[in-house]
C-alpha cells in the first residue's frame, strides 16, 4: 500500500481552494434547481444534473446527492409553519443509493462515444443498417439527465425535526437514491 499516493491523493483537492468564498457549497448544488410544487410538509424540485455534480463515472456525484438531501430537506421544514430564525443543525444525514443518475447519454453507442471522447473527434459508427460518419461537437459534449426531488416532512416537533428525500429520474420515474434528514431544532429566543 503506497501511503503517501492516498496523502497525495487527499491533500491536491486543496489546491486552489483558498480563494472560494465562504458558504460556497449551496450555491454550487442548488444553481439548477427549479422549485416545481411546494405543499405543508413537501417541497419538489427538478434539476438537468449539472457538469459540475458528476463523478469520474459521469453519474451524479454521492457527495452532490447528500448535499441535495441537506439543503432541499432543510426546505421542507418551514412548510409546515415551523417559524425558527433558521432550520437547525443536522444530526444525522444517511443516503441509500439505489442507482445511479448518469449524465444523459441517449440510447445509442453513438451518443456513448460522443460522451466519452474528446470533442472535434472524427467517429465513424457502422451497423447492420449502414455506416454513419460524425464528429463530436465541442458545445455538444455533456448532456444532463433531468431528476426530481421530492422532500417530505415526516416530523417537525419542537426539538427534532426529520425529512425524507427521494430522488427519482425524471423520464423513467425509477428511484436511484433514498435519503433520511434529522436536525435539531434551536429553541426560540427568550429576548
Amino acid at each position: 500500500m503506497d501511503l503517501e499516493a492516498v496523502k497525495r491523493y487527499l491533500e491536491k483537492g486543496g489546491v486552489g481552494v483558498d480563494g472560494l468564498p465562504a458558504r460556497f457549497l449551496e450555491p454550487l448544488v442548488m444553481n439548477s434547481l427549479q422549485v416545481d410544487l411546494i405543499e405543508p410538509g413537501r417541497i419538489v424540485c427538478s434539476m438537468k444534473i449539472p457538469q459540475r455534480l458528476l463523478n469520474a463515472g459521469n453519474s451524479l456525484h454521492g457527495g452532490a446527492t447528500a448535499a441535495l438531501v441537506d439543503v432541499v430537506g432543510s426546505a421542507a421544514i418551514p412548510t409546515v409553519g415551523y417559524g425558527g430564525a433558521n432550520t437547525g443543525v443536522s444530526v444525522e444525514i444517511n443516503v441509500s443509493y439505489l442507482d445511479a443518475a448518469y449524465a444523459d447519454v441517449g440510447s445509442g453507442l453513438l451518443d456513448f462515444v460522443t460522451l466519452i471522447a474528446p470533442c472535434g473527434l472524427r467517429i465513424l459508427y457502422c451497423s447492420v443498417t449502414g455506416c454513419v460518419e460524425s464528429s463530436v461537437p465541442c458545445e455538444e459534449r455533456w448532456f444532463s439527465e433531468e431528476i426530481e426531488i421530492d422532500a417530505r416532512a415526516l416530523r417537525v416537533g419542537k426539538a427534532i425535526a426529520v425529512i425524507s428525500v427521494e430522488f427519482r429520474k425524471k423520464r423513467s420515474g425509477k428511484v436511484f437514491a433514498q435519503g433520511r434528514h434529522t436536525k435539531f431544532l434551536p429553541p426560540p429566543s427568550k429576548l
